[in-house]
């Protein structure tokens, strides 16, 4: 028992400084793999972000024609009416 108590007491000591110095390596050590690990998960999200995005455009594409053939359209009702009103004065 006389013997436990002074490898105890150097087990402590080394402990004290052994702790700090492995949480310090440890950090150094994990830091870049948990940057990586951080990155992936970002890579990730932007690849969604990427296919949302290329959904909006094509939605503005499509809208953008829909919006383009109406407008063919009132320029036909236009220059029908135009027509019409060149030939009724015709008439007159």
């Amino acid at each position: 028992m006389g013997e436990l108590i002074p490898i105890v007491a150097i087990v402590m000591g080394m402990m004290t400084i052994l702790i700090p110095i492995t949480g310090f390596t440890a950090r150094f050590a994990l830091k870049p793999i948990a940057e990586a690990v951080a990155r992936m998960k970002e890579a990730q999200g932007s690849g969604q972000h990427v296919a949302l995005l290329e959904q909006r455009v094509a939605l503005l594409e499509q809208q953008q024609s829909i919006t383009e053939t109406d407008l063919e359209k009132v320029l036909e009702v236009q220059q029908f009416q135009e027509k019409l009103l060149s030939s009724a004065g015709e008439e007159a």
